[in-house]
């Protein structure tokens, strides 16, 4: 089964939305294999955001995911990706579709609430820069059977 990478960052948790929106997940599905608090440092965030580290407005999104810890969770679930891209909305509230995380519950696009993988690649890398191989968990999710077909359970 596919994994993807939640990041609900300092506004989620500073708003009291970490419930709201882990349940909106629980609710798809979505099989929740590893979460945690932490607070990010610079190392980590240049890697996970390598694409626009050079970017004038970087500073910013890097003073803004240290102000505050940060949720992060590890998903798994069939093509859960694209599902999950779909429950957020797009990366401007404004234009995300109500109904979706973004769509209901952020306004502003520097403060979106939450990250999500783009790719199949980027959630496997970025879950094992955010996890040790201790901290994913493997269990059988009971109720999978009525909620996938048995070729997507696989």
């Amino acid at each position: 089964m596919e994994k993807t990478l939640i990041i609900l960052k300092p506004d989620a948790l500073q708003r009291s939305l970490v419930g709201e929106i882990t349940s909106r997940l629980e609710k798809k599905g979505l099989k929740l294999i590893g979460v945690k608090m932490l607070r990010l440092d610079n190392a980590i965030l240049q890697a996970h955001y390598a694409h626009i580290v050079d970017k004038p407005f970087y500073k910013g999104i890097e003073d803004f995911m240290k102000s505050s810890p940060v949720v992060v969770m590890a998903w798994q679930g069939f093509e859960c990706t694209e599902s999950v891209r779909i429950l957020v909305g797009a990366t401007n509230p404004r234009e995300a579709a109500s109904g979706s995380v973004r769509g209901d519950l952020a306004i502003g696009q520097g403060r979106n609430l939450i990250h999500a993988s783009d790719s199949k690649e980027s959630g496997e890398k970025e879950i094992a820069r955010f996890f040790e191989k201790s901290e994913i968990f493997e269990y059988e999710k009971l109720e999978y059977e009525h909620i996938y077909e048995p070729y997507e359970r696989k």
